[in-house]
């Protein structure tokens, strides 16, 4: 159903209109009704029609200037003017706002319903050419080996979270499943030494004939060993493999990778060079994977070295080191101002999680630390004091080095972060509120101009129109508008109580331009006309007669 705002300031029209007309047959129904043109864009601006029927003479706002500022506030709404014959300067200057549809009065029921139905086609096929996605749904499958390869190479270079990656893995057809990760690159020739190791980006013909022939072998192999992606990079091709927790993982992939260079060897006549970095837990991993391949590729320039390079062979690396990055650091700043304490107590548990008993205890300190300051750093940012947490004269990182024991550290670490997600959400509350009030505040201020508005009261805050009035209703249960038509309304009230002002001096006192928008605006708002409620205030405060 298409929603339609009906406004005509002749009520037997409107209620004719409203019977007559079979509106769901039609496929629209009434969203509002409107009895001046004002009121109109008030409610179109509110509630979004898709169709607004308009008389052309109407009070306050005619027909034409309505079309005018809804083509700016509402560009997708159709627009659709009733007129006489007697108005048909007004129907060309219709046409010339670009009009959807005018009827000519008096019409019949039959030719309105039948102007509706065309209006419904010609809406219905709009529709349904801005929402036919099937030449960029095909467009995108055309592009998706490509996108893909973009995707894969990014992972090389830059450390993204582990569910990002596999939720675009995922709208790539990618699958990654399996515990854990590693990378292989595999190079073709072998180089005398002295020679680059990192291939130039451009390759003649012959040379990516190559790499798409190695390519070629490596995707089946790989495919029907492991749980992998084989990709052409640069001068390579990389082997990401996500089964690395599998019993006996070295000597299966070792046993592959042979497999791959001999038949490289045998159906190509190409020599390769194949490195394999250290497996690791997690996919946010993969970029130091994948540099740890290209360091164990450097090991092909020692006499002796094997064609297939495992760096944890040719490397001694007891454990691997613990590393609280800028992805750490930007996540646990995230969750202290904006997550819940169940978030911020997983995300604390994984980090905390990397801790394993291998770790030298001068590196789980020195990791313990970075958590601090990144906890101490989210706080500063915040305004928040620790000193208000944990007490005048707190030296947290002493307090740190002090505990006994991991678990100890944790708890307090936890408790720490805990307390400062609660200050720093408490702040932000009370930032809210003092927003608000300044925002009441400014408006009773400029009650009486005529110019106040929204973009004037979020100039003078200096935030966005959306986010205050996001925040405005969320505090206030009112939007702005009603707000400040609730404050006017109370204003003439007071004025028309304790003044003997006449009805247009008052509306030009609360900020109307236009007195007859005040009287009519009065009595929707308190069911009464100004002279009657001053009247019926007087007789209140003179009290019965005796």
């Amino acid at each position: 159903m298409y929603r339609v705002l009906l406004a005509d300031d002749e009520a037997d029209v409107r209620e004719g209109l409203l019977t007559e007309i079979r509106w769901e047959e039609c496929g629209f129904e009434i969203a509002a009704t409107a009895e001046n043109g004002l009121e109109a864009l008030e409610l179109a601006e509110r509630l979004l029609p898709d169709v607004v029927l308009t008389d052309i003479r109407m009070p306050f706002v005619d027909g034409l200037e309505l079309v005018r500022r809804l083509q700016t506030a509402l560009p997708l709404a159709k627009t659709v003017i009733l007129t006489g014959y007697d108005e048909f300067d007004y129907a060309r200057q219709a046409v010339s706002l670009s009009v959807d549809e005018y009827l000519l009065k008096p019409f019949t029921a039959a030719s309105l319903t039948e102007l509706l139905r065309g209006l419904k086609q010609r809406m219905d096929h709009e529709r349904a050419e801005r929402e036919d996605a099937r030449e960029l749904r095909e467009h995108y499958h055309r592009s998706l080996p490509q996108l893909r390869g973009q995707f894969l190479s990014s992972l090389l270079y830059r450390r993204y979270p582990e569910a990002s990656i596999r939720r675009k893995a995922s709208q790539y057809g990618l699958s990654l499943e399996g515990e854990g990760c590693s990378v292989s690159v595999v190079r073709i020739g072998e180089p005398e030494e002295g020679a680059p190791l990192v291939g130039s980006l451009q390759q003649s013909p012959d040379e990516e004939l190559k790499l798409f022939a190695v390519l070629n072998v490596a995707e089946e192999i790989w495919s029907e060993a492991s749980r992998g992606i084989a990709f052409l990079h640069q001068d390579s091709i990389v082997l990401m493999d996500f089964g690395v927790a599998e019993e006996g993982w070295k000597e299966k992939r070792q046993q592959t990778l042979e497999q791959l260079a001999r038949s490289v060897e045998f159906y190509l006549r190409l020599p390769v060079t194949i490195g394999t970095g250290l497996p690791k837990r997690s996919l946010s991993e993969l970029q130091e994977a994948y540099e740890e391949a290209l360091l164990a590729l450097d090991y092909r320039l020692v006499p002796g070295m094997d064609r297939l390079v495992f760096l944890q062979d040719v490397e001694s690396r007891p454990s691997e080191p613990l590393r609280f990055d800028e992805l750490c650091e930007q996540a646990l700043a995230r969750c202290l101002k904006v997550g819940t304490p169940e978030e911020l107590e997983a995300l604390l548990a994984d980090i905390l999680g990397e801790i394993r008993e291998s770790h030298a205890y001068s590196g789980i300190q020195m990791y313990l630390m970075e958590v601090l300051t990144a906890i101490c750093r989210t706080a500063q940012s915040a305004g928040v004091e620790l000193e208000e947490l944990l007490g005048a004269g707190a030296q947290p990182y002493a307090e740190l080095s002090r505990l006994t024991g991991l678990g100890e550290a944790r708890r307090w670490l936890g408790e720490l972060g805990a307390a400062v997600m609660q200050r720093i959400a408490g702040t932000r509350q009370h930032a809210y509120k003092d927003l608000v009030e300044e925002a009441i505040r400014f408006t009773r201020a400029h009650a009486h101009e005529p110019e106040l508005s929204i973009a004037m009261v979020c100039s003078h805050l200096h935030i966005s129109a959306g986010y205050f009035c996001g925040l405005f209703k969320r505090e206030v249960k009112l939007t702005f508008l009603q707000y400040v038509l609730q404050l006017r309304m109370e204003l003439a009230q007071e004025l028309l109580r304790s003044t003997e002002l006449k009805a247009f001096e008052i509306a030009e006192r609360i900020g109307f331009s236009e007195p007859n928008y005040f009287s009519f605006c009065f009595k929707k708002h308190t069911g009464t006309t100004p002279k009657e409620y001053r009247s019926r205030a007087k007789e209140a405060e003179a009290g019965p007669l005796p």
